[in-house]
């Protein structure tokens, strides 16, 4: 599977839903996605894990071919300024359950194949 930043960021935003994260919204579907979305990318396309803290807890994302990608920056209203603490897959599942994972692993397969 290609690497395209722009392709897997349409397809996450069709994949998520209240099934993928308790605090999506259709106004903010990004919101509460951090973990799980980190996890997929990280499964699909790995590269490293990275982590930033946040008064709200600890923000996921990923670095693919030494390149920061934060899928779901979108669910802030400020920039993050991002510290890019290396993590590992414990921790960021710590905040995502399996079935999230799996909801959304069949979710943006779906998607990516509709638009691909």
């Amino acid at each position: 599977m290609s690497f395209d930043p722009d392709e897997v960021q349409r397809a996450l935003r069709k994949a998520w839903s209240l099934s993928t994260a308790s605090q999506w919204t259709p106004d903010n579907p990004a919101a509460g996605q951090c973990n799980v979305t980190a996890l997929l990318i990280h499964e699909l396309f790995g590269g490293d894990l990275l982590k930033t803290p946040l008064p709200a807890g600890d923000h996921f994302y990923n670095r693919i071919e030494g390149q920061r990608y934060d899928f779901t920056a979108s669910q802030f209203e400020q920039p993050i300024a991002y510290m890019d603490v290396p993590t590992d897959r414990v921790d960021a599942e710590l905040g995502a359950t399996n079935e999230q994972l799996t909801e959304l692993r069949v979710a943006f397969a779906e998607h990516r194949a509709k638009s691909g």
